[in-house]
């Protein structure tokens, strides 16, 4: 038995001795990494400026010249609705929980039922407050269940 014990440790130490290399060349990488990313965010807020709130860019909106504007406004007429009828409704946009990101943590879910947000977004890289958006949409849709803190998929 100590023979056997002893063999075993034996190859574990060559083991760790060979992959030490590559362990170091993944701490450089990091490094390496966080300091490329420090730069590239300096350098680019010294570049652009800072936006000052939301909405469109400055100079992105149409001019009352453009195609299809109003002589009165800068936006493009809607179309008239036809006589007997209402006018017709603009799209509500895309529903929640109804993109690629909610189809990859509905993937993560059915993989790994009871798994939590924090758990989820580690997985997927993103930060846990979208996913506190989009599982909720995919729980109204009835696609999946909340159970404690953990997701399960239904059916």
């Amino acid at each position: 038995m100590p023979d056997f014990l002893d063999g075993k440790r034996k190859e574990i130490a060559q083991r760790l001795s060979e992959l030490k290399p590559a362990v170091e060349e993944h701490h450089r990488l990091t490094d390496a990494a966080a300091a490329l990313e420090k730069i590239g965010r300096s350098a680019l807020s010294a570049i652009a400026p800072a936006r000052r709130g939301p909405g469109r860019p400055p100079g992105s909106r149409r001019t009352a010249t453009g195609a299809g504007a109003k002589a009165s406004g800068g936006k493009p007429a809607r179309p008239a609705a036809k006589p007997g009828r209402p006018a017709p409704k603009r799209r509500a946009g895309r529903r929640k929980g109804s993109g690629t990101r909610a189809a990859e943590a509905l993937s993560f879910v059915r993989g790994q039922p009871g798994i939590t947000i924090p758990e989820l977004a580690a997985k997927m890289g993103i930060k846990q407050n979208y996913l506190y958006r989009v599982l909720p949409g995919l729980e109204k849709e009835g696609k999946v269940t909340k159970n404690g803190r953990g997701w399960r998929p239904k059916g």
